[in-house]
């Protein structure tokens, strides 16, 4: 039998820190997206330029993934597939663990230590508790509220990163720095009105306020990498590759990429020796990659996941799902963004074309099709508006809408098929819920463009609620071929 993965059984060279240091850092969220970005650019920063940057990884509830990296002396593996070949890496850069639901105190005191420079985090877009039309903190929400009511154990990570902050000031614990990793519009902005919004709703000591406005940053960053989830065909091909057993082995694409504002309170890893990009121009960053790349993702997962592809490769496959892709970014999506400096548009496409295509990877369009209502609200509302502003309905924002309806909350008597029944939705209770008693496809479509998933502005627009309702009816009627030729017919120049 195979030895699991350890400093004892692995002889092989590892990346990170050879002593292990003090952790400078904490991450909220340890999930595979961490293991196989930040983490593995922050063991290279320490490769190259040492520091005591290692990591405490924090867990939301689940202890699977926190108890395998302790047991596995905090080594991973990073098992890289492209059609140019695979190469394996084993990681060294995490220190400690906790899992935030069961040990909050000690999560609190430990951002609030003052070894404890940078938060970073992927909490998703649901770990905001931000409100979908309004774009608050969702005070008035059950979480928030709770937190709210018993501020020493809040269960969300704004309230956990707000009791925290007030620890750290009232301790004289120095500056820090939170650094949202995840795929939100200017994430750093986010990240601080949702923190600030809680802070401003909750007891704190005299100065905090100017202390907090001082010395804590909120730094935006853009963050670009493929990583599926992880199968057991990826814990065989890295037992043969290694020779050990890696209980939480991170399958990932070759390309990665992140781009930070260089707005550090207590300093940093010296990231960019492991390629990250220091600019002033993150945000821009951030539009092209939510749109070119992560908007047409969820189209194709939609698309793909209804006409029964398993795999962003297969889907990315069919003609259909390809003709509206390209029609989404040429016609509908660039025209909305202001590109950065020196950035080739075609040639960054032609990129994601090789990506999406990536057959080796197999990224499942279950997985990428899930959370859609949280994921929508960065990638439809805005670029619809535009075009909506200019008299122009945006035909393939409306079919991602559609599609996305059709496979998580389909009309009554439509199968979506096995595909779109594995995608996770958050609101699949509140969707059923408001789509309860709906008599028609087109009651059924209003019912949730007005009920609160998308901008009062855009469920405002009849023109783009109605285009949605015409292709959700085309797909339970004649399928989603028929309903791709009819936007794709509709967004043809005359």
């Amino acid at each position: 039998m195979t030895q699991p993965l350890s400093r004892a059984t692995f002889s092989g060279t590892v990346l990170g820190a050879s002593a292990p240091p003090n952790p400078g850092m904490l991450h909220l969220g340890i999930g595979n997206f961490h293991r196989a970005h930040a983490a593995v650019y922050t063991a290279k920063a320490m490769a190259a330029k040492g520091g005591d940057w290692g990591i405490v990884a924090v867990a939301n509830r689940s202890r699977r993934v926190v108890d395998s990296l302790a047991g596995q002396d905090y080594l991973y593996s990073i098992l890289e597939l492209s059609s140019a070949g695979e190469r394996v890496d084993v990681m060294d850069v995490h220190r400690e663990t906790l899992v935030a639901a069961e040990q909050t105190a000690e999560l609190m005191a430990r951002i609030a230590n003052p070894d404890i420079k940078i938060v970073t985090m992927t909490i998703s877009e649901n770990g905001y508790c931000r409100n979908a039309v309004t774009g608050d903190l969702d005070i008035d929400g059950e979480l928030i509220s709770a937190d709210l009511a018993n501020p020493d154990a809040p269960r969300t990570s704004i309230g956990q990163l707000a009791g925290a902050l007030i620890r750290r000031y009232s301790g004289d614990a120095g500056p820090i720095t939170i650094l949202s990793c995840d795929n939100l519009v200017s994430a750093g902005h986010t990240a601080h009105k949702m923190v600030s919004q809680y802070l401003q709703a909750t007891a704190t000591p005299d100065g905090f306020h100017d202390w907090y406005a001082a010395q804590v940053t909120f730094p935006n960053a853009m963050v670009d990498r493929i990583v599926p989830g992880t199968t057991d065909a990826t814990r065989a091909r890295v037992r043969e590759l290694l020779g050990v057993s890696d209980a939480i082995p991170v399958p990932a694409e070759r390309f990665t990429m992140w781009v930070i504002e260089d707005r550090f309170a207590a300093g940093r890893p010296a990231w960019e020796e492991a390629g990250a990009i220091f600019s002033d121009e993150v945000e821009a960053y951030e539009l092209v990659k939510l749109r070119l790349l992560n908007g047409s993702h969820s189209l194709i997962a939609y698309l793909g996941g209804l006409a029964g592809q398993p795999t962003i490769p297969s889907s990315f496959g069919e003609d259909f799902v390809r003709e509206c892709v390209t029609d989404l970014l040429n016609n509908e999506y660039l025209p909305s963004i202001e590109l950065p400096s020196g950035l080739d548009a075609q040639a960054y496409i032609a990129q994601l074309f090789d990506r999406w295509s990536n057959h080796a990877l197999g990224d499942a369009t279950a997985r990428v099709g899930s959370d859609g209502s949280l994921k929508l609200l960065q990638r439809v509302p805005d670029p619809a508006l535009r075009m909506l502003d200019l008299g122009l309905v945006p035909q393939q924002l409306a079919l991602m809408v559609a599609g996305w309806i059709s496979c998580v909350c389909p009309p009554e008597g439509f199968d979506p098929g096995p595909i779109a029944a594995a995608m996770i939705e958050p609101a699949k209770e509140r969707l059923a819920a408001v789509t309860a008693g709906a008599g028609s496809v087109r009651a059924h479509v209003e019912a949730i463009v007005r009920g609160g998933f998308f901008p009062d502005t855009l469920a405002a627009r009849d023109e783009f609620t109605e285009r949605v309702a015409d292709f959700v009816q085309i797909i339970t009627t004649h399928g989603v071929r028929d309903a791709a030729k009819a936007a794709l017919d509709a967004g043809q120049p005359s």
